[in-house]
C-alpha cells in the first residue's frame, strides 16, 4: 500500500491524521471555551449555520470548480460503465447504507444506544450513503491507473443527478426509518451547499479557462485553491468536535460502533460494483474508477447537510465525520486491491 500512498498528495495521504488531530484539538477547545462556543451554534439563519456554511463553501468549490460539464460530449464513449456506476450510485448504494445502518445501529447495538441516537446515527449513514464520491475519486482512479476522462464524465454526469436525486432519496431513507424532516429544510440545503458551489464553480472555471487557459487554470489557479479547501475541512472538523467533545469523551466506543457499518458498507458497494463489471466486460481503466466512485463518500456534503438539518452536536454529524476519519485507509486498501486484480 505505500506505493499508492506515495503518490498521493501529503493532506490526502495522511487524512485519517489530521481527522484524529482534529478530534483532539476540538475537545480541548471545546474544554477551554465551555458554553461560550454555543454563540457560533447561534448563528443561525433559518436552517443554515453561518459558520459552517461559510466552512463548508470554501470546502466545497474548489471541487466544484474542478468539473467541466463540456465533458459531457463524450458521454457515449463508455456507456456500460457509466450505466454501471449510475446503477450502483443512485439505486443500489443509499439503499444497502440505510440497511446496514439500520441492521447495526437499530439492532445489533441496541444495547448500547439509546433509540433516539440510534436514529440519529441512521440519519448520517443515509446522507454519507445519498452522495458519491465528488473530489477523491480522481485521487483513486488516478492510483489505479484509470481512465482519466472516463472519470471527468462519470463526477460530472453523478454530480448532475445528484442536483434532482439526493432529495427525493434522502427523504424516502429517512421517512422509511422513521426520521422526519422539513422537506424545505433538506431543498434548503442542497440548494446551498450543492447548487450554489456547483454553479459557481462552473461559471469560474469558464471564465478563468477562457481568459487565462487550462494550462494556467490547473497548475497555477487549483493549485492556490486547494491550502484554502483543506483549511475549511479542518476547521468545520475541530468546529464539530468542539460541540461533540462531550459525548465522544462520554461513550468513545461509539466511535467504533458508527466505523464498523461504514467499513461493511464500502468493501460490499466496491464488490458488487467490481463483479457486475466483469461481467460486462468492462476494462480495468473503466471498471476500477466506476467500483470507487460508488465505494467513497462525498463527505463534505453530507457534513454539511447533517449539521443544517440536525445541528452541530448531532448524532448525524458525528456519522459523517467518522466517514472522512475512515475514507482514506479503507480505499488504499481498495486501490491496493484493484492494483492486485489488474486485467
Amino acid at each position: 500500500m505505500s506505493s499508492e500512498s506515495e503518490k498521493m498528495g501529503f493532506f490526502e495521504r495522511y487524512l485519517s491524521i489530521w481527522v484524529a488531530l482534529c478530534i483532539i484539538g476540538g475537545i480541548a477547545l471545546g474544554k477551554v471555551l465551555g458554553n461560550s462556543i454555543t454563540v457560533l451554534s447561534e448563528m443561525n439563519i433559518a436552517t443554515v449555520n453561518i459558520p459552517v456554511a461559510v466552512l463548508v463553501w470554501l470546502m466545497i468549490y474548489p471541487m466544484m470548480v474542478q468539473i467541466d460539464f463540456d465533458s459531457l460530449k463524450d458521454v457515449g464513449k463508455n456507456p456500460k460503465g457509466l450505466i454501471l456506476t449510475l446503477v450502483i450510485n443512485w439505486l443500489i448504494k443509499p439503499f444497502t447504507m440505510a440497511f446496514f445502518a439500520w441492521i447495526f445501529f437499530s439492532k445489533l447495538y441496541a444495547a448500547f444506544l439509546s433509540p433516539e441516537l440510534a436514529q440519529e446515527y441512521i440519519a448520517g449513514a443515509i446522507l454519507l450513503g445519498a452522495a458519491p464520491c465528488t473530489a477523491m475519486v480522481f485521487v483513486w482512479s488516478y492510483l489505479t491507473n484509470g481512465d482519466p476522462e472516463y472519470t471527468l464524465v462519470q463526477v460530472s454526469v453523478n454530480d448532475l443527478v445528484l442536483l434532482v436525486a439526493f432529495i427525493p432519496i434522502v427523504k424516502f431513507l429517512l421517512g422509511m426509518t422513521n426520521i422526519s424532516i422539513p422537506f424545505d429544510a433538506l431543498i434548503a440545503s442542497v440548494v446551498i451547499f450543492v447548487v450554489i458551489p456547483l454553479a459557481a464553480g462552473y461559471l469560474s472555471h469558464k471564465v478563468l479557462t477562457k481568459s487565462h487557459g487550462q494550462q494556467w487554470f490547473d497548475e497555477q489557479f487549483l493549485p492556490k485553491l486547494k491550502p484554502v479547501s483543506i483549511a475549511a475541512l479542518l476547521s468545520t472538523l475541530v468546529l464539530l468536535f468542539a460541540f461533540q467533545g462531550e459525548k465522544i469523551l462520554g461513550a468513545p466506543k461509539n466511535i467504533f460502533l458508527i466505523a464498523v457499518p461504514l467499513i461493511i458498507q464500502t468493501y460490499f458497494i466496491f464488490f458488487i460494483a467490481w463483479f457486475i463489471g466483469k461481467r460486462m466486460h468492462l476494462p480495468h481503466c473503466i471498471l476500477s474508477p466506476g467500483s470507487m466512485i460508488g465505494a467513497s463518500n462525498f463527505f463534505e456534503l453530507a457534513v454539511a447537510v447533517a449539521i443544517s438539518l440536525f445541528g452541530l452536536n448531532s448524532g448525524a454529524a458525528l456519522v459523517t465525520v467518522v466517514g472522512v476519519l475512515i475514507e482514506v485507509p479503507v480505499m488504499l486498501s481498495l486501490v491496493k486491491i484493484s492494483n492486485r486484480w489488474k486485467y
